[in-house]
């Protein structure tokens, strides 16, 4: 299974994170982010899930990487695709997939608990330790 994971950075040096309302990991904070339909690319994929999850529209600033753990879901195999992003316009709001949508700044995160292997992801771009 083919994923994305925008990391969205805010003007104020903070990350956009979604409560999820669904089982793996519900109610656990997470990158937005979903999978790759047929016949999108991987960009396209990041910037509709992005608008899709938190509102959000984005700019892609670069590939942050890939991540390929097999056990990285529950759900089965899925590699998913890491673009580190800059919201350029609207606004935060939840959607059907997302209980809260919230910016959290790195003092945040140290207390915060990440789905998947988000925390990983995270800690190679230098947001968190």
């Amino acid at each position: 299974m083919l994923t994305v994971d925008p990391i969205i950075m805010t003007n104020q040096g903070e990350i956009i994170l979604v409560k999820r309302v669904f089982d793996p990991y519900k109610d656990c904070w997470a990158l937005p982010g979903g999978f790759v339909e047929y016949g999108e690319t991987v960009e396209d994929a990041v910037i509709r899930e992005a608008k899709e999850e938190t509102g959000l529209d984005i700019r892609i600033e670069k590939l942050s990487g890939v991540y390929s753990d097999p056990n990285r879901d529950p759900r089965g195999h899925s590699v998913s695709v890491c673009f580190l992003c800059k919201a350029v316009g609207g606004e935060l709001k939840t959607s059907a997939e997302t209980k809260e949508v919230k910016a959290f700044s790195k003092k945040e995160l140290k207390t915060t608990r990440l789905a998947f292997d988000h925390e990983e992801i995270l800690k190679d771009i230098g947001f968190i330790e």
